[in-house]
């Protein structure tokens, strides 16, 4: 992937990523028909109440985008409650707070948006189950989500089935690698983050690790993607630990990578596992550099951790510290009038996962605004897939057929955390 530093294009570490992802996609999207079955059943009433409705509708092909004056309706699948509701939280307050001021300017050509948001709840049965309701029920021209790589998996089949576009706003690579002609992805993907982080460890020093990972989506993603590329980077892992998003304590692993050679530690999870992470590495007295995954650039870490998130290294992207963005450019200028306006609206600087809503929804608006006609699910994907040069939160967009990610390692900063807050890592 572009701007990626691993092994150049043919070298086994690329070969080796781009065919592993593909049985993982897969059977991601086995498992979406199996829960979108699943929940079929549990929920027999309202699939005839939908029914019903769609025949009503003449059913076609997940929305055409209505007659002109008519809203475009755009769904939204985001965590709300569960481990990851520290990243849906400003994911739904900064869609809310764009689609007003984009309304308030005119809408799209002349139409207002309309984005419908669902809770997914951290749980992938509850996201296809959202995804069904969105596509079936509300008639979207696209789905935005979902927070976590999991459920952005899960609803993969219902995406294909009504031929819609998605823009994901989680990190894992199976997103969007390989690609799928419908699936964008606005964070930067595990491929891209990775390499980053794990030369800033070797020119630390460090080329031990204990490696910490959670089971979900984007935890076993980093970990795949971790356990491909460390011998390429120089790195050993000579610890490697998993636990599953909701544990409480992870004492034991610790203790396991405590009693290894390891150099260092790396932590690679989006949840609010992280913060306990953090704090049982403090109180096993574990003297070693904790590293952790993009995931975890929010508030709610440090708040979470306290002290213990005292000199945490991260990578991630340039909005925590605006001014990294190059004083005066047009990337400085958009982020730093998003964080005016949202800290104005909700008391607290936008998180990265914030960024990643507002680059979300302003890449499908500002490829619905290049449609000439019906916004249909169909063009939509295609202007979508023709963005060039777009200037966002997370860095500048552009689209390929062969990249729906856009992403480089320019667009990443190293953090340290220190007196409870952001500073640049040296």
């Amino acid at each position: 992937m572009r701007g990626t530093p691993s092994a150049g294009p043919g070298g086994a570490t690329e070969v080796a990523l781009r065919r592993a992802p593909t049985d993982q996609t897969e059977a991601w999207i086995m498992r979406g028909r199996y829960l979108r079955l699943t929940m079929a059943v549990l929920t027999a009433a309202l699939a005839v109440s939908l029914a019903v409705s769609l025949a009503a509708c003449g059913g076609d092909d997940g929305g055409d985008g209505g007659t002109s004056g008519e809203p475009i309706k755009i769904g939204a699948i985001v965590s709300l409650t569960g481990t990851y509701a520290g990243l849906g939280e400003p994911e739904k307050n900064t869609l809310e707070m764009e689609v007003k001021r984009i309304n308030d300017a005119g809408g799209v050509n002349g139409r207002q948006i309309e984005v419908i948001i669902e809770d997914d709840a951290t749980d992938d049965a509850k996201a296809v189950a959202a995804a069904s309701k969105l596509i079936e029920q509300d008639q979207v021209v696209a789905i935005i989500g979902a927070t976590g790589t999991g459920a952005t998996m899960a609803v993969r089949a219902d995406v294909q089935r009504a031929s819609i576009p998605q823009v994901s706003m989680a990190g894992g690579t199976v997103i969007a690698n390989p690609v799928d002609p419908l699936v964008f992805q606005t964070p930067w993907s595990n491929t891209i983050v990775v390499p980053f982080t794990f030369d800033y460890i070797k020119a630390e020093g460090f080329t031990k690790i204990g490696l910490i990972t959670d089971t979900g989506g984007f935890g076993a993603d980093g970990k795949a993607v971790i356990e491909k590329m460390a011998p390429d980077l120089g790195v050993t892992i000579v610890s490697d630990q998993t636990f599953n998003p909701g544990d409480t304590d992870m004492t034991a692993q610790l203790t396991k990578i405590k009693n290894s050679d390891a150099e260092a530690i790396v932590m690679w999870t989006a949840g609010s596992e992280a913060a306990i992470i953090a704090k049982n590495v403090k109180d096993l007295g574990i003297d070693l550099p904790l590293f952790g995954s993009h995931g975890i650039a929010r508030r709610e870490f440090i708040d979470g951790a306290g002290d213990a998130a005292e000199g945490v290294r991260f990578a991630a992207g340039k909005v925590l510290i605006p001014e990294s963005y190059g004083l005066g450019t047009p990337a400085y200028k958009v982020a730093t009038d998003f964080i005016d306006r949202y800290t104005a609206a909700y008391g607290d600087a936008p998180s990265t996962f914030a960024g990643h809503a507002f680059d979300a929804l302003h890449l499908i608006v500002q490829a619905a605004k290049r449609i000439d006609g019906d916004i249909t699910p169909s063009a939509l994907r295609d202007q979508i897939e023709a963005t060039s040069g777009f200037v966002g939160i997370g860095g500048t967009f552009t689209f390929s057929p062969e990249d729906h990610n856009g992403m480089t390692v320019d667009d990443l900063n190293m953090y340290l955390i220190s007196g409870g807050d952001w500073t640049l890592a040296k």
